[in-house]
């Protein structure tokens, strides 16, 4: 089943908020075999809205919006469809009982008189209950035409959604029809070379398709069966072999999960030291439950005094190559192992932004540096972006480094 989707509101147009609303249920469709294929937005303006609807309705015969229900002048969704769909606006006994026990419940009796305008519908609309606000949700449809009205407030949004919406329209696609995915995660290898390793196969993945997902952390691969997903996991798994090493974890894996499992199966500890990062890559760690069976601690060396003094990173090296440098890594790197009383460490050094670069070290350049047990080993990366963009690459790749070297 095919759908489009429009949201509704001037402040989505004016940016001031985000649209998640779209994307939640463009992934949630999905599940019951409904495809997005456009979404639009636009203001609260009757002929915008109309004229989006109306479009959409002669392409798919489909429609779902969000916003406009409200009980305030700018909510004419529902007046819009209902004179496009050529229905009058009738009172709802049952809808507006349910909003009168609401606000008694609340407290906030008696209701004000314009929310009852929220129990008025476009006659031979199915109300959709809505246990979280105020405005149901409207489901009508002409035998050719079907248009879906749910609040803009996302969290009524979802509920609706779940409980009234997926369930109708499963009924009509089958359990056949779910459109499946599969994300697998990679890091350390760009988009473009990522591409070209895969090459071969993209072409044999059909009717699968394949989409690269860029992000400041690496490139996610969605590989999406449309219909039939009997050859979802089996082309994953080729997909997975000929990413090789950069390949890491599949759906919501994160890498620095990754690399405390693989830490706490081996009975080993860890320790940071950052300086560019000031201890992102601590925070990325101990976002993970469990990380304290595993993570010992981590020294924010910003200052070239404290890479000297809790790490012992000896001044002689630190003037003679300078703070960003290898040497300097990898003295960090080897200096929390022994600090910390670790097994495996990890430093980060780098010219994070937007000033202090120079022709030799210029803004992006970062040194990685991982120590396991006796080994050691440092890699210099120039990452593009602004600050915030270099030092969440930066945690990634040194993340990344020590994934590989255990």
């Amino acid at each position: 089943m095919n759908l489009e989707l429009v949201t509704i509101g001037h402040e989505l147009l004016l940016g001031f908020t985000v649209d998640t609303n779209a994307a939640e249920l463009a992934r949630r469709l999905a599940t019951v075999g409904v495809r997005v294929v456009r979404r639009s937005t636009v203001g609260d303006d009757g002929d915008a809205i109309g004229a989006a609807v109306r479009e959409a309705l002669d392409r798919t015969g489909a429609v779902i919006t969000t916003g406009g229900l409200g009980p305030t002048r700018d909510d004419i969704t529902k007046t819009t469809i209902a004179a496009l769909f050529e229905r009058r606006l009738v009172l709802d006994e049952d809808v507006l009982r349910a909003l009168e026990d609401r606000f008694r419940r609340a407290g906030r009796w008696p209701m004000p008189a314009t929310n009852r305008s929220q129990a008025e519908v476009p006659e031979g609309t199915r109300p959709l209950s809505n246990r979280w606000g105020t405005a149901p949700g409207l489901w009508l449809e002409d035998g050719v035409r079907l248009v879906i009205m749910l609040p803009g407030v996302p969290r009524e949004m979802r509920g609706i959604l779940g409980e009234s919406v997926l369930p109708r329209l499963a009924e009509r696609t089958g359990e056949t029809g779910a459109i499946r995915s599969v994300v697998l995660r990679t890091s350390g290898i760009p988009e473009s070379a990522l591409a070209e390793r895969l090459a071969h196969l993209e072409d044999a993945i059909a009717p699968l398709t394949l989409a690269y997902l860029p992000t400041t952390t690496g490139v996610d691969l969605r590989l999406t069966a449309w219909s039939n997903a009997d050859d979802l996991e089996p082309t994953a798994d080729r997909l997975q072999e000929a990413c090789g090493p950069h390949y890491y974890g599949r759906g919501e894996d994160d890498l620095a999960a990754v690399v405390l499992a693989r830490l706490r199966a081996d009975g080993r500890a860890l320790a940071t030291a950052e300086s560019c990062t000031g201890g992102l890559v601590g925070a990325r760690l101990t976002a993970v439950p469990g990380a304290s069976d595993v993570l010992v601690g981590g020294i924010i060396a910003y200052d070239n005094r404290l890479k000297t003094e809790l790490l012992g990173v000896p001044e002689p090296l630190l003037e003679a190559h300078g703070a960003v440098s290898e040497e300097t890594a990898r003295a960090m790197a080897t200096g929390a192992q022994q600090a910390l009383g670790a097994w495996a460490a990890l430093a980060v050094t780098g010219v994070a932004g937007p000033g202090g670069g120079t022709p030799e070290k210029p803004v992006g350049t970062v040194w990685l540096a991982v120590a396991v047990g006796e080994h050691v080993v440092a890699l210099r990366r120039v990452f593009p972006g602004g600050r915030n963009e270099i030092r969440q690459r930066a945690a990634q790749a040194v993340l990344d480094l020590l994934r590989r070297q255990l």
